[in-house]
């Protein structure tokens, strides 16, 4: 919108063509052609030329339908006319602070051993109402297998449109206190088993809390619905359309043939075949179940921003949206014909992942999400904006660029392969725009200086992580010479909470997998000198004072709170704060570049010595967590709001 762009229409030379723009509203808009030339060209018993024809800049945002004519022949296209530059208030407000955390970590009493949707609402309620926090970014929600084994990742889900049931928190659907007595008596009964699991230190089992959840929401389900729930019900179907419908059979089909497409009968390749057809009339009410389980996720999350933004927070829930989907998830079934086959999304080599990365995940094919209209990118983003204050994209490279791995190579030996990045992020700003969301790129690695220009004269928000912000010679940058439209932190999920990472957690868990591609000594060296550079800057800026001893618990502690002194002194839009942070938890959720090697994403929050930490342990107002808090908001008048002595 703003600018003059031009449509071009292809006709029998000498033919006359009008062309007209149906908007979205219903009006009609005629489209002026331009006196501009082209030469015919022969096409094989004809010639054909080329009309142009001026697009309004003024035309309105939104998904239009432009029509040629001409004596003979019809022809339409979408056009959809997109914001220059993403406008919504918390880009162009004040500063905002929120936690940054991995839900299904993150636990409370009532918790069935994961982290859910009560646990959400519960942490951004409290964290706007007691310490100001303007949004509480979480991790990707996306739905996984319904029949175990459940991927543990939430950045290789089966589908990035569709939710996770298992963040569902039972007690809090509607129906669950229509239960009759007995049903409802066992059901507290297994959540009371359940909830003996969120005391306990071992890695987390998505599959035996899913088990359990299932058997609860099961029970729910069969009670049936209210005229007036039923009407809801069938009224967010009706909304979410034959995505969700294809969503649903598929998770039907994988209940009862499991989640590996090379078990399925013949006839189940693709969702439009007569097999598919006759197993839905079959199954209609399992199809039924897994469209009733997205409903009651919609509900929740709807519930959940509700309770952040009535809390004051600013933007409220800041969800993250994935780089992909499973090879043999449910998008990769539904999505064949715009989704590109025989390769995978990765990264290439980096400083943190030396032999690349290959995620598995089948890309987007750039010619046939263009003919599609770009309409099943469109509907995912709606979906996912719903309900969410912002959008955290993951690797926003991918929508200018994709590492691609061919089958069977490496990961180091993937190439780039460009997408049409005007379409993909005026899409993204136009539903942005449209659901009152901001959007987060996360635009780190190898990114050239152009990509991080064009986002931010589009209006969304970069990512600046401390660690990474160096100078060529690997010196620490001063917070003052940071980017200003960008989520600041002191790391990500990708790296040890802080206090590992001075620690030299990152180093021991590479070298003892194999992952690093020099000596480890050299490895180490070149930590110490990090932590050194950083400490330098804390000291020489006033965020540290020179006596902290650094070998001690008390001091690295010191190191961490300075850290983020630094990064709120920088000039960034937003500043994050890892909930594990201010426990002093030490462990990584994720290690790169690895599978079953390491225990990614199932790792419980623990404080410094190990010992595992619930929200109830957060909302006591431990003195880290004070100082922290203080730290990115400024000392005294956190303090003075907390009402507690510093």
């Amino acid at each position: 919108q703003g600018e003059q762009r031009r449509l071009w229409v292809h006709v029998t030379h000498g033919q006359q063509v009008r062309v007209h723009v149906d908007l979205e509203n219903g009006e009609r808009v005629d489209l002026e052609q331009l006196d501009w030339y082209v030469e015919p060209v022969a096409l094989g018993d004809r010639f054909v030329g080329e009309a142009s024809f001026a697009v309004p800049p003024d035309l309105p945002l939104g998904w239009h339908s432009a029509t040629a004519s001409t004596v003979d022949e019809v022809a339409t296209m979408p056009l959809v006319m997109t914001p220059q530059r993403l406008q919504v208030a918390a880009v162009t407000g004040e500063r905002q602070w929120g936690f940054m955390t991995q839900l299904y970590a993150t636990r409370s009493k009532s918790s069935w051993g994961l982290g859910d949707l009560a646990d959400c609402e519960a942490l951004a309620a409290w964290s706007g109402n007691e310490l100001g926090a303007g949004f509480l970014l979480v991790n990707p929600l996306h739905a996984a297998s319904p029949r175990p084994p459940m991927t543990p990742s939430p950045y290789l889900p089966v589908t990035r449109r569709f939710t996770n049931p298992i963040y569902l928190h039972v007690e809090n659907i509607g129906e669950f206190e229509e239960l009759a007595p007995p049903v409802r008596k066992r059901l507290v009964q297994l959540a009371q088993t359940m909830q003996r699991r969120n005391t306990s230190g071992e890695f987390l089992d998505r599959d035996a809390v899913w088990a359990a959840k299932r058997v609860a929401l099961e029970s729910i389900f069969t009670l049936g619905l209210s005229r007036e729930r039923l009407a809801d019900f069938s009224d967010y179907r009706a909304l979410e359309g034959q995505g969700l419908r294809d969503f649903a059979t598929w998770c039907a089909i994988s209940d009862t043939f499991g989640s590996e497409a090379d078990n399925w009968p013949s006839g189940f390749e693709c969702p439009g075949t007569e097999e598919v057809a006759e197993f839905c009339a079959a199954h209609a009410e399992l199809i039924d179940f897994h469209c009733w389980l997205q409903w009651q996720m919609d509900q929740q999350l709807a519930r959940t921003q509700l309770a952040a933004k009535a809390a004051g927070m600013a933007i409220g829930l800041l969800q993250d949206l994935a780089v992909g989907v499973h090879p043999e998830g449910a998008d990769a079934w539904s999505m064949q014909e715009v989704l590109a086959r025989g390769v995978s999304v990765g990264a290439p080599p980096d400083m943190y992942n030396q032999v690349g990365q290959d995620w598995s995940q089948p890309p987007w094919h750039p010619a046939a999400l263009a003919e599609a209209a770009f309409v099943p990118y469109r509907d995912m983003l709606r979906t996912v904006l719903r309900h969410a204050g912002g959008l955290r994209i993951d690797h926003v490279l991918g929508l200018f660029r994709l590492w691609l791995v061919p089958a069977g190579m490496p990961a180091n030996a993937g190439t780039f392969v460009k997408l049409d990045h005007d379409a993909m992020l005026g899409i993204l700003c136009l539903e942005a725009q449209r659901a009152g969301a901001l959007v987060v790129g996360e635009d780190l690695g190898t990114v050239e200086g152009w990509v991080q220009e064009v986002l931010a004269d589009r209006g969304i928000v970069g990512t600046s992580i401390l660690w990474f912000e160096a100078d060529s010679a690997g010196n620490a940058k001063p917070p003052s010479e940071w980017r200003h439209e960008v989520l600041a932190s002191v790391s990500v999920h990708d790296l040890p909470p802080t206090a590992g990472f001075l620690r030299d957690e990152h180093v021991r868990i590479r070298a003892e997998l194999g992952l690093l591609a020099r000596p480890v000594d050299d490895e180490r060296a070149a930590s110490a000198r990090e932590r050194e550079s950083w400490a330098k800057l804390l000291i020489d800026n006033g965020f540290m004072p020179p006596e902290v001893n650094l070998a001690t618990d008390a001091g690295m502690e010191e190191f961490v709170i300075a850290l983020h002194r630094a990064v709120a002194a920088s000039p960034a839009r937003l500043i994050g704060v890892a909930l594990p942070d201010v426990f002093g938890d030490r462990r990584a959720q994720n290690q790169p570049g690895t599978d079953q090697e390491y225990p990614n994403w199932r790792v419980p929050m623990t404080d410094s010595a190990g010992a595992v930490v619930a929200l109830e342990d957060l909302f006591a107002k431990p003195e880290l967590m004070v100082r922290l808090v203080g730290a990115v908001r400024g000392e005294q008048r956190n303090s003075e709001r907390l009402g507690l002595m510093l």
